[in-house]
């Protein structure tokens, strides 16, 4: 085998990811530009703000309850080792907030919404329901891309203040509970620490995030193949593509807002 038939893959494969960059680019600039261009589809973005941002309050919820508990007996763990248990209240309220808040909920989110968003609209596809919009002069990416984008920029933003809140609780849960912390003391260490950037930069993490769930479920919905099997692969690539894009724009985001 030629020496040089690796890198000829190699290098189609890196042609074909930017191709799919810039596509989802110009897909996401597409969809921004109808914005503030009439016709609004209001009942459908309230539907979509009612899927997207309180059906999926308990998944991100019941993560963020575990994962406060389990993050404030990891630190507890960690810090008893230094004689410094005392962080834990602070620590968690940082993580929380800064990190693991606007990061699980954005995962959960996706798994649950950028599957459904591409299922939903590539089956549209597969059923010629979107030609049948297209033939009564709607446009597709205003009907049903806009809302759903739209609704999930506001959404997840607020699951990830309430993700932070209820994760928050669950560290102070297991502090009075297991670890033996006084409850007011606490709660004042978690006041005290926790500053409003820590919360804010997490809420526009989650408006990133939420952008990027919606675009990428309605992007592999409206490209979707023909057939079932088509619909399951653009389901399975909108949720692995968003998945591994809000990983990577979050460490992005922190780096832009909390380097030296």
């Amino acid at each position: 085998m030629s020496l040089s038939a690796p890198l000829a893959s190699l290098g189609r494969t890196v042609l074909a990811l930017l191709a799919v960059i810039g596509r989802v680019t110009l897909f996401a600039s597409e969809t921004v530009s109808h914005l503030f261009r009439p016709p609004f589809y209001g009942r459908e973005f309230l539907n979509a703000l009612l899927q997207i941002g309180w059906l999926s309050l308990p998944v991100v919820g019941l993560t963020a309850l575990f994962t406060g508990g389990a993050l404030a007996l990891q630190i507890y763990a960690g810090g008893a080792r230094f004689s410094a248990e005392a962080v834990v209240p602070s620590i968690v309220a940082i993580g929380m907030a800064r990190e693991l808040g606007p990061v699980l909920g954005g995962l959960m989110v996706a798994a649950r919404v950028a599957s459904s968003i591409a299922a939903e609209i590539g089956t549209m596809k597969v059923t010629e329901q979107i030609d049948a919009l297209v033939t009564l002069s709607t446009n597709p990416m205003k009907y049903l891309t806009l809302p759903r984008v739209l609704a999930a920029t506001l959404a997840v933003p607020l699951l990830v203040g309430a993700g932070d809140s209820i994760g928050i609780m669950g560290g102070y849960l297991v502090g009075i509970t297991r670890l033996d912390f006084n409850a007011a003391a606490y709660l004042k260490n978690t006041a005290d620490f926790l500053q409003p950037w820590d919360v804010i930069s997490g809420m526009i993490k989650g408006a990133v995030f939420g952008f990027i769930v919606a675009s990428m479920g309605c992007f592999y919905g409206m490209n979707s193949g023909r057939g079932a099997q088509g619909v399951g692969r653009a389901t399975k690539t909108a949720v692995v593509a968003a998945s591994v894009m809000i990983l990577a724009s979050n460490y992005l985001l922190t780096e832009l807002f909390f380097s030296a």
